[in-house]
């Protein structure tokens, strides 16, 4: 091929990445940054839609311009993008009709208290999730209830619905595209799973026009053309993929077993199950990971909402640290965490918890604790919110998970990854590039136009940095773990009215 790089987009909770990647998986150019965060109230988490689109393009334009390419040298666009968050806006304008609902706004659970006991177990076996804040289609229904005439501009066909992707794809092709692929939209809590359409009944309930959905298509396909007046050129978009489904791609977990693990603003631990969907309950979830062509595959998924974000916490709201990267050496300044837990759930518990009332707590704090002693326990704390799903995971799958591909950026603390692999008693296995998420979009955009002829040619380069081995006694680790299963009890529920009744 003449155009000799692949373009991502990866656009995450706290900012946006635009990578090119050339045909031996090597990143050639990247540019970052981070978006606004907006938190009108404890319960609510919001971006700016418009924000990230035009940070999107200047990302763009600044990576090419880093890798001294014109957008003549790319072959194809890849998009990947966290799930679940909600953006509504007019069809006639372009225009959002208030900020994004991120999925880690709560602000719906008094609403799913509501209607629990009608819908929670009809919703789990055809969604693969469990009744939930994360739900996008309840955010719909939160915007066309609050905001001023929205529900009746949605039901005269005016407004549209996308997550992140389908979001920028339609601003990139100037309006032309409204679709999202197969991984994002099993995440919106209103796809069904085994018949592979938008679940009608339960948006009917909630009084959601179809007519707001985007069109749903393979995650490696056909997304439109960018507009020349955007991007400068006509350039295929043929990967449109939720960043966890494409880390699990881009880490190689392609068969039936194959797990991994995201360290980013939250941890997500995902495990390939191959052509067939099961929902194994427990508060696990089920997605599609990825659908190309005639080939679909589930994966079992298991996260903690609050991971990454806890130390940007950390550095942002408490000020214990000024840079992420100062957590390893403090960590390890210190024998133990002094008797102190750190249980992240800033916006609640997810999985196998999913208790939207509770919150984050530091309990154990003695005299003698130090700021070192807070950093290793939230550091710790991440771990062991991994360790509360793995186990269901296990058990549920009747696999005996020994390792675990890690990527994100805090894959590169060797503290929190020797930590992982003691607690969840399996080898964390540390690729040369972290970037998984990137690349598995990449590699998706990369095999639609013939970059790369079959998904071994685009992970041959793919090597191991590092392994951490266990290194904790069985008799360790369950005194760790049983402590740390304590102080999440003390959580929950915390800001139910009725708590305390």
């Amino acid at each position: 091929m003449e155009s000799k790089f692949v373009l991502v987009i990866d656009e995450g909770t706290t900012g946006t990445r635009a990578l090119i990647v050339d045909q031996d998986a090597v990143i050639k150019a990247q540019a970052y940054t981070e978006f606004t965060q907006y938190n009108p109230a404890p319960d609510r988490v919001e971006h700016d839609a418009e924000e990230i689109a035009t940070m999107t393009l200047a990302m763009v334009k600044q990576c090419l311009t880093e890798g001294g390419l014109t957008v003549a040298d790319i072959a194809a666009v890849g998009i990947t993008t966290q799930r679940a968050t909600t953006v509504v806006w007019d069809k006639h304008t372009g225009k959002p009709i208030t900020r994004a609902i991120v999925w880690q706004d709560t602000r719906t659970a008094g609403y799913i208290e509501e209607i629990r006991a009608a819908w929670a177990d009809k919703l789990y076996p055809v969604t693969g999730w469990a009744l939930s804040p994360v739900y996008s289609s309840l955010m719909i229904k939160w915007i066309l209830d609050n905001v001023p005439g929205a529900r009746t501009r949605a039901e005269q066909g005016d407004l549209l619905f996308g997550t992140i992707d389908t979001w920028l794809i339609w601003k990139l092709t100037g309006g032309r595209v409204h679709a999202t692929g197969y991984s994002n939209a099993s995440v919106t809590g209103a796809f069904d799973l085994t018949n592979l359409r938008w679940y009608a009944e339960w948006l009917d309930f909630l009084g959601i026009p179809l007519s707001m959905l985007p069109e749903v298509r393979d995650d490696s396909g056909d997304f439109g053309m960018t507009d020349p007046a955007i991007l400068g050129a006509a350039i295929p978009i043929t990967a449109a993929v939720a960043d966890q489904h494409a880390a699990l791609f881009g880490q190689g977990c392609l068969e039936a077993g194959t797990v991994k693990c995201t360290h980013g603003t939250g941890t997500f631990l995902d495990m390939n199950i191959g052509p067939l969907p099961a929902v194994p309950g427990n508060g696990i979830n089920t997605v599609i990971a990825w659908k190309m062509g005639d080939q679909i595959r589930y994966a079992l998924e298991g996260y903690a909402a609050v991971t990454g974000s806890a130390v940007q916490w950390m550095r942002d709201g408490a000020n214990l640290i000024a840079d992420s990267a100062e957590t390893e050496a403090l960590a390890l300044s210190v024998a133990d965490n002094g008797g102190v837990y750190f249980v992240p759930a800033l916006t609640g518990l997810s999985a196998p918890y999913w208790d939207s009332f509770a919150r984050g707590m530091i309990i154990g704090i003695s005299r003698g604790t130090t700021r070192a002693h807070l950093v290793r326990a939230c550091l710790e704390g991440i771990v062991y919110s991994t360790r509360d799903f793995l186990e269901t995971m296990r058990r549920d799958s009747g696999v005996d998970i020994r390792s675990v591909r890690v990527d994100g950026g805090a894959s590169h603390n060797n503290f929190l990854m020797q930590f992982q692999a003691d607690i969840l008693q399996a080898e964390s296995i540390r690729p040369v590039s972290t970037e998984a998420t990137s690349l598995g979009a990449a590699f998706m955009a990369g095999l639609a136009v013939g970059f790369w002829d079959s998904p071994a040619d685009c992970l041959k380069t793919q090597a191991v940095d590092r392994i951490f081995a266990p290194s904790m006694t069985a008799d360790q680790v369950a005194s760790l773990y049983a402590d740390w299963t304590r102080a999440v009890t003390r959580t929950v529920g915390w800001t139910r009215r009725d708590a305390h009744a």
